[in-house]
């Protein structure tokens, strides 16, 4: 059976990689399993100089998912390329950096730095960001500053350009088209989903920021619908991610178009997860007598 797919020209063993934010850099979970199983490693976020992120509590479960509002903290890019990207460098996959900037020329900068490196082989465009600059609106739900911040970053890059979706918008299809129709060459869907949880005992906000993202199996069915309706209209892979906690979680988002799954929340459950998930699409595949995953990508029937 073949694994095999490919992104933006570059060719993944299989199509699972790991959701940015919910890995690091690998390192802890290589105890586990060995990494070079992946298709892809992404990373957590990296900003240009360090982030310390928000106040704590930071993490809070509820039905079907975490909400977390960490803040993106990172050490910042110098950091990543002395002790992170030679830790990767020694396993045979592939490299997604996640990218974050407060302003357009702060990401414009770290995706400068990265766009020499050997090591790295996408750049993921975290657009979930808040844009200090312009009152806090994050860029992936502004036209215009989707627009602005993909063009820049597309200029200085010599990787290929992931962009990461935010779900909090009117029109998801739309955000995808345009950061297509920007040079886009693939999209990750989706980020987290806006959310908050309140303890009724103490009658506050469990987290510090009061609100955070929403990720796990609640968000599956939605991302599932919008990966649907996207790969009807862009022609650059989508990396599906959004509770992805089985085989046939990552069969689902294949089927309906996506060429890849990222798994995220389930690794906190289960450090062997994305492992895991690799092995029941081989036996969904057996299973089906598919020789090749790509005779599954978009085969949902109408």
């Amino acid at each position: 059976m073949n694994m095999n797919v490919s992104i933006a020209g570059i060719d993944w063993k299989n199509p699972v990689t790991v959701a940015s934010g919910t890995f690091g850099s690998g390192k802890e979970y290589s105890d586990f399993f060995d990494l070079s199983l992946l298709g892809a490693v992404t990373t957590k976020g990296v900003s240009f100089s360090p982030w310390k992120g928000n106040p704590t509590p930071r993490i809070a479960e509820t039905c079907g998912g975490v909400i977390n509002s960490i803040g993106l903290q990172n050490p910042g890019v110098e950091y990543f390329l002395k002790q992170d990207l030679p830790f990767l460098a020694g396993y045979n996959t592939n490299v997604i950096v996640n990218i974050c900037g407060h302003t357009v020329p702060e990401y414009v900068e770290v995706a400068r730095c990265l766009s020499e490196e050997e090591d790295v082989d996408y750049l993921e465009l975290n657009v979930s960001c808040p844009n200090v600059s312009e009152g806090g609106i994050a860029f992936g739900t502004d036209e215009q500053k989707l627009k602005e911040v993909i063009a820049d970053v597309k200029r200085v890059s010599k990787k290929p350009l992931i962009v990461k979706l935010s779900p909090n918008v009117t029109d998801i299809v739309r955000m995808a088209q345009i950061a297509e129709s920007e040079g886009a060459d693939a999209l990750s869907m989706v980020n987290t989903f806006m959310a908050a949880k309140i303890d009724v005992d103490s009658r506050s906000f469990i987290l510090a920021n009061k609100t955070g993202g929403l990720s796990g199996p609640a968000i599956h069915p939605i991302v599932v619908r919008m990966v649907y309706e996207t790969a009807r209209v862009v022609n650059i892979p989508i990396i599906a991610m959004g509770g992805v906690m089985s085989g046939r979680d990552a069969i689902e988002f294949i089927l309906a178009g996506a060429t890849a799954v990222a798994v995220g929340t389930a690794s906190f459950r289960y450090p062997k997860a994305a492992r895991q998930v690799i092995e029941e699409i081989r036996e969904y595949m057996f299973r089906y007598n598919v020789d090749d995953i790509r005779q599954l990508i978009g085969q949902v029937r109408d």
